[in-house]
Parts: structure tokens; sequence; C-alpha cells
């Protein structure tokens, strides 16, 4: 009953939200396209500085009324925000391709997302113009969702309590991570708990005890101090994380192809822009890790990589035949 009304709230606040969008034309006759960024992290991640961007260049054409919510203002479950967008309301959420793989079963998506995989941020410009991204869109299409762009949003390593300088030293720790097939297969053959939470809830769950660390990418753990309750960092990069910008199809077919084709522009341009961006302040981020006490461990990736081996011959994500040799021939790797 709990989870229900607080779907219920959230679809109040994200209608209520595009409500106060159509009102913004302020008298001119044209009415202006409202739509609303809403995300998770912290204001000064490199993505919710990327929605402000892209908001911005928007409302610079006077064709459109955009807002930003960031820091869980709409809502902090990522998922919930998408099944809004879903339902019509005008959101464009950052999930990322993991989570949207599990939330609309496309097991095929998982590839972006996936260990050891993609490790080049670089790759993702190409993406958006490959036939599997198209192929994806067109799924994602069909219940009610658009796929956008993916931009670059750090890599993925674990912060923990105790030392992580090897794979033994992960095992039987409870880690929070993707509560998805991604999340679970890591945990499955790298030997932690996986504790699918909110990310709200990691520093209090660190604090008291009842975790014993995350893995994320460095950008939001400096946000959120990680570095208060965890002094152990382990650059094992695992995951290239990706935002994957999605809205909902009702909103975006029901705009003027015009401002169409501006607004996809300019969400992946900005994505791009900001991807280097977030590449480039990494650096800054470690550096104040260490400055607040963190002991960073450059790790023997090979021995992770070889742990998580397993999790591709055994094909747990379930991916199509030559998943990953289409996938590099179509980025030209």
């Amino acid at each position: 009953m709990k989870k229900f009304n607080r779907f219920v709230l959230i679809a109040a606040a994200a209608c209520a939200v595009s409500s106060l969008a159509f009102a913004g034309g302020k008298g001119d006759s044209e009415t202006k396209i409202p739509v609303t960024f809403a995300g998770t992290e912290a204001a000064t991640t490199g993505q919710s500085r990327m929605m402000q961007a892209v908001a911005d260049k928007l409302n610079a054409t006077g064709r459109f009324n955009a807002t930003v919510l960031v820091a869980g203002a709409l809502s902090g479950d990522t998922d919930a925000l998408v099944t809004q967008a879903k339902m019509g309301v005008s959101l464009v959420v950052p999930s990322d391709p993991g989570r949207l793989a599990s939330q609309f079963k496309i097991s095929d998506m998982n590839i972006l997302m996936a260990p050891y995989i993609l490790t080049d941020p670089a790759m993702l410009k190409k993406l958006p113009d490959t036939p599997l991204f198209k192929e994806w869109q067109a799924q994602l299409e069909k219940q009610g969702i658009v796929y956008i762009t993916n931009m670059y949003n750090g890599f993925r390593c674990f912060y923990t309590t105790t030392p992580v300088k090897t794979v033994s030293d992960l095992s039987g720790l409870r880690i929070r991570g993707f509560g998805n097939a991604i999340g679970n297969n890591l945990a499955k053959y790298l030997g932690f708990a996986n504790i699918g939470i909110s990310w709200g809830e990691v520093f209090p769950g660190i604090q008291s005890k009842t975790l014993d660390g995350c893995e994320v990418q460095v950008a939001t753990a400096d946000g959120s101090r990680i570095y208060e309750v965890v002094k152990n960092l382990a650059m094992t990069k695992h995951y290239m994380l990706q935002s994957a910008f999605v809205c909902s199809s009702n909103f975006y077919n029901s705009m003027p192809e015009a401002d169409r084709a501006f607004f996809t522009k300019t969400m992946r341009e900005t994505a791009l822009e900001y991807g280097e961006i977030i590449q480039k302040e990494e650096a800054g981020f470690y550096d104040n890790m260490k400055k607040n006490g963190v002991t960073i461990y450059d790790v023997d990736i090979a021995e992770f990589q070889k742990a998580i081996q397993p999790l591709y011959d055994n094909n747990d994500l379930k991916f199509s035949t030559g998943l990953k040799d289409r996938l590099f021939k179509e980025l030209g790797k």
C-alpha cells in the first residue's frame, strides 16, 4: 500500500510539474512546449549540469518551457520517473542501459553496461547512429518510451570500509549496487552480496554498518561525501556508466517536427559535450578522495575480468548470438 501511495504522489507531482510548464507561456500567442528534466543525482554532478545546459538551450529558442528537478526533487527512484514518462508525462529522465534492459525486458541492451565490455567513452559518439541503437529505440517506443541518447557518466569502482585489493577481498561484503541482472551477476561472480537499495539510503547504510560499501562513479561518490564513511577505493572500473536519456513517446511525437529535431540534436550534442567534461573532472574528484583520507588501490583489472568471464561463457545476460561482435563492428571498433 505504501508503494502504491508513493507512486500516486509521484504521478501527482509529475502532472503538477507539467501543468506549471504549460502555464509558462506568459501570454504568448503560441504555447511553449513544456518539458521537465528529472534526475536523482546532486545538482553539482555532470549529469545534472548537462540537463540544465539542455534546458537553457531549449528555453533560449523561445519555443520551450524547460525546467530541471534534480537530487530526487521529483522522485529518488529512477524507474518510477521512467514509468511516469511512459504514462505520457513530459519528463526527460536519465536512466541507464541496464535499468532500461530490465524495466522493459530488452536483454541485449545490457551489453552497453555489462562489465568490461565498453571501456572507451569515445564509443558513445557513434552509438545513436548504429542499427542496434535504432532497434532498441523501436522496441522501447512500442512501450511508450523514446530513447534519445547516451552520455558517459564515469567508471564505477568499489568504495568499501575494508580494503579491496583482490577479487577475494569482496567475498561476503554487503555492497550497494544495481538491483538488476547486471548488478546481480556482478555480485555472483565477484562474491559479494548485492544490495539494491536507493542511492539516498547508501550513506546511512554504511554509517550504521548495515552496508560494507557501494560501487559507484566518483562524481556521485564525491557529491554524496562517501569519503566520510568509507576510506578504501578499489579502481576496478568494472562498468562504464552511461546516462541513457529517455522521454515519453507521446510528448516526443507531439512536438512539431522542427522542434523535435532541435530537441534531439541538442540532447545528443550536449551529452557528448558533458561526457568530455566529466572525463576531465574525474582526476579532481579522485584527488579530493585522497585529501579526505581515502586510500586508492590500483587493482589488477585482469584478475577481475577473469572472474567475470563465466558471466559471458554462461550467457547469463541472455545476449543474442554474436551481439558483442555486431556492436563493435557497428561502432567501428
